[in-house]
């Protein structure tokens, strides 16, 4: 094993491969950059000095383009079999999840957490099983809760937190509607099923010239709502915060006969329906109004 300052120690936990905690190379005691190894701990920031074990491996710093303060970290490769393929942990898929929905670089991400860059971009990237500090300074970052980023609670419905002492209701225009509803997600539609009774359902949708479209079976519910005014909504909820927003679009829905547009739609589709099954039939919403709201402390 080789290194050099600015590479990064990853302790693996022996059952599982995961990464459970990591450090920053900070001094060598042997210019061949053989072991040991001076590492600040991204859990504790401490600074101790490590000899590795066969549960750690080293991420290689790889040089990129040199600024002021010298060579600058474009990458980090791992020392891994060749041609090892990245599979994120759950963990590291819901960091993920939430830094882009925040609209947070990597950069701003781990200067909040108070860790490196590198090591967050590893942690999205690789299953990981980081440390409860770290994952305490992630959530905070984030705006959110480590049951949260662990996946605790996914069998609850949300808003079981606490409400605000002072919340703030507001109406939100159209606009910020649209922008909210924004280009693809999951959202329930409301519509009167075949025995007349009132139904909601959770669909896979994106929006496509203005109108809201989604895949579902002929024999389904929701196809029930073909040539009928339908309810459709949209909502995000921070549990840790507790705020949040909803949208509510109506207007009439109808079948999707056009075999080029169906091609079209299907070609830039997000996702497919997360329901699974065949479900070749599209279905479109035609939004006649829009309406939404959004709760805040009263002083924002």
């Amino acid at each position: 094993m080789r290194a050099q300052r600015g590479d990064h120690v990853v302790i693996e936990s022996p059952s599982t491969g995961a990464a459970r905690r990591e450090g920053e190379i900070v001094g060598l005691r042997h210019a061949d950059g053989t072991p040991p190894y001076d590492v600040r701990w991204s859990d504790t920031d401490e600074v101790t000095l490590v000899f590795p074990g066969p549960d750690a491996h080293v991420l290689h710093l790889e040089a990129g383009e040199a600024g002021a303060e010298g060579r600058q970290p474009s990458a980090l490769r791992a020392d891994a079999p060749p041609g090892a393929a990245a599979d994120p942990g759950d963990i590291g898929r819901r960091v993920g999840v939430e830094r882009r929905r925040r609209g947070l670089t990597l950069e701003e991400t781990a200067g909040r957490a108070r860790m490196s860059p590198a090591y967050l971009a590893y942690l999205e990237e690789r299953p990981a099983d980081p440390s409860h500090a770290t994952l305490t300074r992630l959530a905070g970052a984030l705006g959110t809760t480590v049951s949260a980023l662990r996946g605790a609670g996914t069998n609850q419905p949300p808003g079981q937190g606490r409400a605000l002492l002072h919340p703030q209701l507001r109406e939100l225009g159209p606009e910020e509607c649209r922008s909210l509803l924004s280009t693809h997600g999951v959202g329930r539609i409301a519509v009167r099923g075949t025995d007349g009774r009132p139904a909601v359902v959770p669909v896979n949708y994106d929006v496509s010239d203005g109108a809201i479209v989604f895949r579902t079976a002929p024999d389904s519910v929701v196809a029930a709502g073909a040539g009928t005014e339908v309810a459709f909504e949209v909502d995000r909820l921070d549990e840790a915060m507790s705020r949040g927003w909803s949208v509510l679009a109506v207007g009439p829905a109808s079948m999707v006969t056009d075999t080029d547009v169906m091609r079209r739609l299907a070609r830039h589709a997000h996702s497919t329906p997360w329901a699974g099954g065949e479900r070749d039939m599209w279905m479109s919403i035609h939004p006649t109004s829009m309406t939404g709201r959004r709760i805040t402390p009263a002083d924002e």
